[in-house]
């Protein structure tokens, strides 16, 4: 029941010789999803162990390069490696063109189908659910349709507690109903709540995923309780002008909006090539927000459980 976020990249658009951009791996339960796609992240998934093929799903924030560009040398590595099953893409239009041009260039005959599923950068709404997880639209504010994501995990299935099914004697039927969520009515026709028999194991934990964007307080707002935020802090606090120019935030918005979402702990990546030194960008996040961290290449953060 792993919740983990791989960092691969923590650039900004230009090139630098240490860092790479955009990109992410979200593992939860062992299932395994890229957050954007920037140059070279193929290379980075292999650097820190994460083998292609176990990507299920991809999401793309927006369509700047240093946050898709890697991912059509990617789909052509899949089909290297034998890659049989779909592989879906959500992202903004207009991916889909992009998508398509690169396979009647370079990828005529793929072993496997590749579905792109267009994302509504104006709406907060659900994209994909299974068994176990939501992942969320969030509507961000950049120079280009933006979206950053929101990855929740559902209610676990309630747990019966064991001194009580020894204490009322329950049968195998009834501690699937309490499982259920139903009353149980034991021998002598007492009713049992559920809530006297059963606990919930763990609270659903939650990832955000803030890309390139200005300060926005709605996307922190629908982000609420979130264990993780990841914000993109391209700047340090005294840009605050270059930074809404262009479409970004600075340390001091990325802690903001950590505060305004109460969220438990903060990564900031996106650096901008000019500064060599990132630990006084973190420092100011953390005379805002004290749990602030930054993005390091090749760091896995876990989510722990908690109550």
């Amino acid at each position: 029941m792993s919740f983990r976020i791989t960092i691969l990249g923590s650039a900004s658009a230009k090139p630098t010789i240490n860092r790479h951009p955009s990109g992410q791996v979200v593992s939860i339960h062992e299932q395994y999803y890229l957050v954007d796609a920037g140059e070279g992240v193929q290379q980075q998934l292999i650097r820190y162990g994460v083998n292609p093929l176990k990507i299920r799903e991809v999401f793309i924030s927006h369509l700047h390069g240093d946050h898709v560009y890697g991912i059509f040398p990617l789909i052509s590595t899949l089909g290297l490696y034998g890659k049989r099953t779909p592989l879906k893409i959500y992202a903004p239009a207009p991916f889909g063109e992009m998508l398509e041009a690169h396979l009647k260039f370079f990828d005529k005959e793929l072993p496997y189908e590749v579905e792109w599923v267009e994302v509504d950068t104006t709406k907060h709404s659900l994209l994909m659910e299974n068994r176990t997880i939501e992942v969320w639209s969030i509507p961000l504010r950049h120079r280009v349709p933006t979206a950053g994501f929101l990855f929740r995990e559902k209610e676990p299935a309630l747990n019966v507690d064991k001194f009580k099914i020894v204490k009322y004697g329950l049968t195998i039927e009834q501690i699937t109903a309490a499982k259920r969520g139903e009353d149980v009515w034991i021998e002598g026709g007492e009713q049992i709540p559920n809530s006297e028999l059963t606990y919930r194991p763990y609270a659903p934990r939650a990832y955000a995923y803030l890309s390139d964007t200005n300060f926005s307080a709605k996307a922190a707002t629908l982000c609420h309780g979130v264990d993780l935020m990841y914000h993109e802090a391209t700047y340090a606090a005294a840009e605050q002008r270059s930074a809404k120019d262009r479409g970004h935030s600075t340390t001091t918005d990325a802690a903001k909006a950590a505060l305004k979402a109460e969220a438990r702990k903060l990564l900031i990546g996106h650096y901008s090539a000019r500064y060599k030194e990132l630990e006084p960008l973190v420092e100011e996040c953390r005379a805002l927000f004290p749990e602030s961290h930054l993005a390091l290449e090749g760091e896995t953060h876990t989510i722990e459980k908690h109550d």
